[in-house]
C-alpha cells in the first residue's frame, strides 16, 4: 500500500477521517517485518483512530492479541464481537474483575491483593482466570518492584496449582525505547530476565514474555521475545522520530488519520493588523487570512500558535497568532481562496501536507499526544481506501 491522500467527500465543518485500510496495512507490514506475533494496542479510544474501529482492522490486519489499559475499553471490545486473545492492565483496586473474568479477557497483576482478587472472581464464577504478571523493571510506574517479584511468582504458582489463575503471561515496559544511546534499555532487559528467570524457578511456564512496545520492537530485536506490543506504529506514526539506523523509511507504513475543516471565513487585512488574542503575530504587509473552525476545545494545543501549518489550496500556509477555543487564524497569502474551501491540518504528508509529527514539533510534544488528544466537537469519519467506500458512520 502507498500512501494516499484520504479520498473526498463532501466537506463537514470539521472532522476526523481514519482510513481503515492504513491500520490494517500497518499491522500486516509490522507483523511481515518483525516476525513476531504482535499485540496492537488500542487503548486511549485506539490512540484517537477508534477503539472498536481499529480493533477490527487490526484483527484483520492480522493482530494475535489486542491490548487496552482499562476494564472498560476490553468490555466494550467484547461487546463489540471481539473473540481474539485481549489484555487488559489497569484494573483498578474498585473495579470488580468477575466481569472481566467472565469476558475471558487477560487481566494482568501487580500485587498480591490483584492475584487475591483475580483468584476469587474466578472461584465465584467456576472459571480459571487468566492472568499475566507485571514486573517493573525501571520504569517506576505499573508492575511488581523487584524486590517483591518472588512473593508475587510464588503466590502465582501455588494458585495456579490449585487451577484458582493460569499464568499466560510476564511482561514489562520500556521507559526510553526511542533513544538508542541511553543504556536504560538494555539494563531493563537484563533485569526482565533475571525476573524471568525467577518465574521459571518458582514453576511458572507462561505462554508469552513481553517487554518491547513499537520503538522497542523496531530498533531492539533482542527484545522481541514471544510477542511485542505496538501501538502508535500501528497508526503509521514513527515511535522514534529521526533515530539513525532505525528500520522505519523502509517499513512503508501509513498515517491512518487525517484532519480536515472548511475554511469559516477569508478576509484581507492591512500591514500592522495584529491577528487574534493579545496579537502575538502582527501582518508585515497586507495579506489574506483564512479562518479554521477548531482550536484547543478540539484538543489543538495552543501552543503551536505561529509555529504549526494547515494545507490550503495546495500549500502550507502558516498559523497566525494564539490558539483560540473555537478557531485558528491561518495566512494564505495572495491566494484567491474562497470560504469553504478545504484545510487539512495534518494527513499522511503525501501531498506535501503537515503531519501529526509536524503539529507535535510545532506543539514541543510527540505525536501520540496530538492524535489522542484531536476530538472535542469534531467528528470520525470511518473510510476505507483499499475498497474506496466509507465505513459507518460518524462518532
Amino acid at each position: 500500500m502507498s500512501p494516499s491522500p484520504a479520498p473526498r467527500a463532501p466537506l463537514r465543518r470539521a472532522e476526523i477521517v481514519i482510513d481503515l485500510a492504513a491500520i490494517r496495512h500497518n499491522v500486516s507490514r509490522l507483523k511481515e517485518h518483525l516476525r513476531t506475533p504482535i499485540m496492537t494496542v488500542v487503548k486511549a479510544d485506539g490512540y484517537g483512530h477508534g477503539l472498536v474501529e481499529a480493533g477490527r482492522a487490526a484483527r484483520e490486519g492480522g493482530a494475535d492479541w489486542l491490548g487496552v489499559a482499562s476494564a472498560d475499553e476490553a468490555l466494550a471490545l467484547r461487546a463489540a464481537g471481539d473473540g481474539g486473545r485481549l489484555l487488559a492492565w489497569l484494573i483498578m483496586p474498585s473495579e470488580p474483575a468477575e466481569e472481566l473474568v467472565a469476558a475471558d479477557i487477560d487481566v494482568t497483576a501487580y500485587t498480591i491483593a490483584d492475584l487475591e482478587k483475580f483468584a476469587a472472581a474466578g472461584d465465584a464464577l467456576g472459571r480459571t482466570p487468566r492472568v499475566q504478571l507485571k514486573v517493573d523493571t525501571g520504569l517506576s510506574r505499573g508492575g511488581a518492584a523487584f524486590a517483591d517479584w518472588a512473593k508475587l511468582v510464588g503466590l502465582a504458582r501455588i494458585l495456579e496449582a490449585e487451577g484458582a489463575i493460569r499464568v499466560t503471561g510476564i511482561w514489562s515496559h520500556f521507559s526510553a525505547s526511542e533513544n538508542t544511546a541511553d543504556p536504560a534499555s538494555a539494563l531493563q532487559e537484563k533485569v526482565f530476565a533475571e525476573a524471568l528467570a525467577v518465574a521459571e524457578e518458582a514453576g511458572l511456564r507462561p505462554e508469552v514474555r513481553h517487554l518491547a512496545n513499537s520503538a522497542g520492537a523496531l530498533l531492539r530485536p533482542s527484545a522481541r521475545l514471544d510477542l511485542v506490543r505496538v501501538g502508535i506504529a500501528t497508526y503509521g506514526i514513527d515511535p522514534a522520530p529521526g533515530v539513525e539506523g532505525s528500520p522505519w523509511p523502509e517499513l512503508g507504513l501509513v498515517p491512518a488519520m487525517t484532519v480536515r475543516a472548511e475554511l469559516a471565513l477569508v478576509k484581507r487585512i492591512e500591514a500592522g493588523a495584529g491577528v487574534s488574542y493579545n496579537h502575538t503575530w502582527v501582518a508585515e504587509e497586507p495579506t489574506t487570512v483564512g479562518l479554521v473552525p477548531v482550536g484547543y476545545a478540539e484538543g489543538i494545543q495552543r501552543r503551536s500558535g505561529n509555529r504549526a501549518s494547515v494545507w490550503v489550496d495546495g500549500a502550507r500556509r502558516p498559523v497566525r497568532g494564539t490558539i483560540c477555543m473555537d478557531q485558528i487564524v491561518v495566512d494564505l497569502g495572495d491566494s484567491t481562496v474562497e470560504p469553504g474551501a478545504e484545510v487539512v491540518l495534518w494527513g499522511t504528508g503525501a501531498d506535501g501536507e503537515p503531519t501529526a509529527q509536524d503539529w507535535a514539533e510545532a506543539s514541543e510534544t510527540i505525536a501520540y499526544e496530538v492524535v489522542t488528544r484531536i476530538g472535542g466537537r469534531m467528528k470520525r469519519r470511518y473510510i476505507d481506501t483499499d475498497v474506496d467506500t466509507e465505513q459507518g458512520g460518524d462518532q
